[in-house]
């Protein structure tokens, strides 16, 4: 074996790794979403204090019946409505598709899961 030569079997524990690190950065946010959850005799944590997640899961919640467009979600939060942070949103608001706490019956598309 020379030192300096990578095997292959190194690039695939490599690949797993950023794999595993993708994945805890994954439950991070989901505990960091239900840690922002608050039952209905509690107090809600003030928006200056929560991740962006947290805001649009209470906007969910507060309007569980409503079908929200990226954009429109923005308006409601108050955030920028140009088109990165509208695609950043629309990268997370899949992230929760994929968690199961949204649906996605259309293209751009989200209720809340019932």
């Amino acid at each position: 074996m020379r030192l300096g030569r990578r095997g292959s079997g190194q690039f695939r524990l490599t690949g797993a790794l950023a794999a595993v690190e993708a994945r805890l950065a994954e439950i991070a946010i989901t505990g960091k979403v239900i840690d922002g959850l608050t039952l209905p005799d509690h107090e809600p944590v003030p928006a200056a204090t929560t991740t962006v997640y947290q805001r649009i899961v209470t906007a969910f919640n507060e309007h569980p019946e409503q079908v929200f467009r990226v954009r429109d979600l923005h308006e409601l939060l108050g955030l920028p409505t140009d088109e990165p942070s509208i695609n950043v949103t629309r990268s997370r608001l899949g992230r929760l598709v994929r968690q199961g706490l949204l649906d996605q019956p259309g293209r751009g598309r989200y209720p809340k899961r019932t």
